[in-house]
């Protein structure tokens, strides 16, 4: 096993990791957060990230990939003299239009909230507007930390921005409800309050970045001066590569990650002006769909974005060195990996919906909406991860317009589907969540067709896909019985739900062991596999 992959399934693995922490942290806080906002007040929360995310992803979603994908591309050719300017000039790409954005959701933050039909959401999106500028700067110190191969500081960074905003959303949700309780429009001003959170972590975590470039400064300046190999690039060059790449990774992730503030915007279009319905029950609907079923289904999903991360400037070098064996490893690793992870969570998250939703959500308004919701979770855990992987993959063998055309089809397939479910079929909620996970297959599918044509790359499927699914539904089933019989016995929910997810994982793990789906070659892999395989041998599972 070579040592480049080791260390890029290392590096993706502390970024998944820290994902998964990061996510945890994030469901442990939304609960009291969720039940001081109300369904409500989610709704309005969730509307104004809506409107918040496609500026971001204008102006910083997609710098963190475009910055690693050429500082990486720099660092392998060793010219650390061009991977510290293509720093600067992202930097100030960064300034520029974070600024602009930031300045054009604050100003017309009510013009969005009267567009969305969601006109006591604008306290929120003014909120969140400063966040965008921030987030732009943070994004190029994480891309050009992990473009020199270390996700370590992204990876603190994140938890330290979860922690942060975790107690400045729950304080500030639960005094500005009070607030606005003497004007009626205690959901509009809770709903503030959360978006509060947003903006003060990602201002600490960008203080913490700004600490570590200052201290890896020092290193950074030894590299360059032993720089014999850089033609140094100016600016302007830089500047037309760095839009070059930015172009087609921002129109990339902004297709993929658009369908949600569009299916905001026709939910409460058609619930408004088709149904007539009141936005307090409509915000109430969608409050569910964002705030609860998409905060569990994102969880797991997130280990797929960790890996896309790590995977991007490890294929770049593996395509600069020409070493295409090296580069199908990689592939299929992040790929299986992810798979791994994704289709047994989501299959817990369908079969386990019921007691998760009434353990998390103590609100029982809507409670079976969430549950009818839930049940769909392992498609849309499944789809999304794999598209996400794919998508990295694509973007990291430079075929950067594909994943852009293979969302753009899925797109418009996906708007058509929602229109139709709202207006015909009258399915409401349910509607956005089918035409959502319909959306994630159809990109998966068109980028596995692109990656078979230039690569000549087929996953394999057993150890892939049909072992780890029949594992979950194995898993899911003792599982289920665990919890059922727990139930009757001691009818404490939260004790029989941690509990089946012990059993749950504890089962599934060995079924992989049992299965041959990992061996020991590959835990290894992991971080800390070491002695994560001393420990199966001690307990005789390896």
């Amino acid at each position: 096993m070579s040592k480049n992959k080791t260390n890029f399934l290392v590096q993706g693995g502390i970024l998944a990791m820290a994902g998964i922490l990061v996510r945890v942290i994030g469901l442990i806080y939304r609960i009291p957060l969720n039940n001081i906002l109300g369904n409500e007040g989610i709704g309005y929360y969730s509307n104004a990230f809506s409107v918040y995310s496609i500026f971001l992803l204008i102006s910083s979603t997609s710098l963190p990939i475009a910055v690693s994908k050429l500082v990486s591309a720099k660092v392998a050719k060793k010219e650390y003299i061009n991977a510290k300017r293509t720093f600067v000039g992202a930097m100030i790409f960064a300034l520029i239009v974070g600024g602009i954005c930031a300045s054009i959701v604050f100003f017309g933050a009510d013009g969005f909230a009267k567009l969305w039909k969601y006109p006591s959401m604008a306290m929120a999106i003014r909120v969140l507007a400063p966040t965008i500028f921030i987030v732009a700067l943070l994004g190029v110190l994480r891309g050009y930390f992990q473009g020199m191969g270390t996700m370590i500081p992204t990876a603190i960074s994140q938890i330290f921005e979860q922690l942060v905003n975790a107690g400045v959303s729950i304080a500030a949700a639960a005094f500005l409800f009070k607030v606005g309780a003497k004007s009626g429009e205690s959901a509009a001003y809770s709903a503030a309050g959360g978006t509060l959170g947003t903006l003060v972590g990602a201002l600490f975590a960008l203080l913490f970045m700004l600490f570590v470039y200052m201290v890896y400064k020092p290193v950074m300046k030894k590299q360059i001066r032993r720089d014999r190999v850089s033609r140094e690039q100016d600016y302007g060059t830089l500047s037309k590569v760095l839009i070059c790449t930015i172009v087609p990774v921002l129109l990339s992730t902004t297709i993929y990650n658009i369908s949600g503030l569009i299916d905001s915007g026709i939910f409460g279009n058609v619930m408004s002006n088709i149904f007539h319905l009141d936005e307090a029950f409509y915000s109430s609907l969608y409050g569910v769909y964002s705030g609860k079923y998409q905060l569990l289904t994102t969880a797991p999903i997130a280990v797929a974005s960790a890996l896309s991360s790590a995977i991007i400037p490890s294929l770049i070098r593996s395509l600069a060195s020409g070493n295409k064996g090296e580069l199908i490893n990689k592939i299929e690793s992040s790929i299986r990996l992810s798979m791994i992870i994704a289709i047994p969570c989501g299959v817990g998250l369908s079969a386990l919906a019921e007691p998760i939703c009434v353990l998390l959500f103590p609100d029982k308004n809507m409670i079976n909406v969430c549950v009818t919701l839930m049940r769909f979770a392992v498609v849309t855990v499944v789809a999304y991860s794999l598209s996400t992987i794919t998508n990295s993959v694509l973007q990291g063998i430079d075929k950067m317009s594909k994943p852009v055309i293979n969302s753009s089809i899925s797109l418009a397939l996906h708007i058509v589907l929602v229109l139709v479910l709202l207006i015909v079929f009258k399915m409401d909620i349910l509607a956005v969540v089918i035409a959502d996970f319909t959306f994630a297959i159809l990109v998966c599918i068109l980028n596995a067709f692109c990656i078979k044509k230039y690569l000549g790359y087929r996953q394999e499927i057993v150890k892939t896909f049909i072992l780890p699914a029949v594992s979950s539904i194995i898993m899911a089933v003792f599982a289920m019985l665990a919890y059922k019989g727990l139930y009757m016995l001691l009818r404490i929910n939260w004790i029989c739900v941690l509990v089946a997810i012990a059993v749950a994982v504890v089962i599934y793990a060995v079924l992989l062991l049992a299965l041959k789906v990992l061996d020991e070659t590959e835990l290894y892999m992991l971080p800390k596999g070491r002695k994560i395989v001393s420990l199966l041998k001690k307990i005789h599972l390896l």
